[in-house]
């Protein structure tokens, strides 16, 4: 009847610090920092755009990126980003990208 222990496929992709430093160097790239923008304050991936996955706005803000770049999402330790990337995917963006363990695990330079 249910199946509470049957996984949905997921709509984007974990990457490892490595994968997602070389990815999000792209041309085509976007890095999109979801937490609160306190913790953006506190240190961000450089050229990161904070866009708060739990603020009132954040789909409106999402709904007016194009749909044709590359996506690199980041939180604090992967949850956030990984419901972001499954909301974009949702709205239709075809790749989207998760630091799989956050920006707490980024062994490079935060500024």
């Amino acid at each position: 009847m249910f199946n509470f222990f049957r996984t949905q496929p997921k709509n984007y992709t974990d990457l490892s610090n490595e994968d997602f430093k070389k990815g999000m160097t792209a041309p085509d790239a976007v890095v999109i920092d979801v937490r609160t923008a306190g913790e953006f304050q506190s240190g961000k991936l450089k050229g990161a755009r904070n866009i708060d996955l739990m603020s009132r706005n954040f789909m409106a803000q999402v709904q007016n990126l194009p749909k044709d770049k590359k996506y690199y999402i980041y939180c604090r330790s992967g949850n956030r980003s990984g419901q972001a990337c499954e909301v974009m995917a949702e709205m239709g963006f075809e790749n989207t990208y998760n630091l799989a363990n956050g920006i707490m695990s980024w062994p490079y330079e935060v500024v």
